[in-house]
């Protein structure tokens, strides 16, 4: 189970990413349930972003998978096209959102918005990784 004391922790590392290429970034960590734990706006980061990254953490959640990955499955002709329009709204198929996992169990996950697909998907993983 996620703490709010492990996303402050996986937040901070992706501040620290963000910070390093020099892209601001909203940061969101969701609980098991897709629930948001924990959000950040990093300074300058784009006011529009703050709903993506926490859509991109419920749509990793969601399906135990990155939004990176889904992305590539739901363009048409793929398993997954049209899974955007689910869930109300709430699915993003771009980058930036990665499930969290503790001895191999999803246990949340971290959703990234604010620079480019890699960008996101950069900070998404450095965050992660502090898990």
């Amino acid at each position: 189970m996620l703490k709010l004391e492990d996303a402050r922790r996986i937040i901070g590392a992706a501040e620290l990413k963000a910070a390093e290429i020099g892209q601001p970034m909203n940061i969101a960590v969701a609980d098991s349930g897709g629930n948001l734990i924990a959000h950040v706006r990093m300074d300058g980061a784009w006011i529009g972003s703050i709903d993506i990254s926490i859509k991109k953490a419920y749509t990793s959640r969601a399906f135990d998978i990155s939004t990176k990955d889904l992305a590539g499955e739901s363009q048409s002709g793929g398993q997954f096209f049209g899974i955007h329009a689910s869930n109300d709204g709430r699915i993003m198929i771009f980058a930036g959102g990665i499930p969290l996992k503790q001895d191999g169990q999803v246990v949340g996950a971290i959703g990234v918005s604010g620079g480019s697909g890699e960008q996101d998907h950069a900070v998404a993983e450095a965050g992660a990784a502090a898990l």
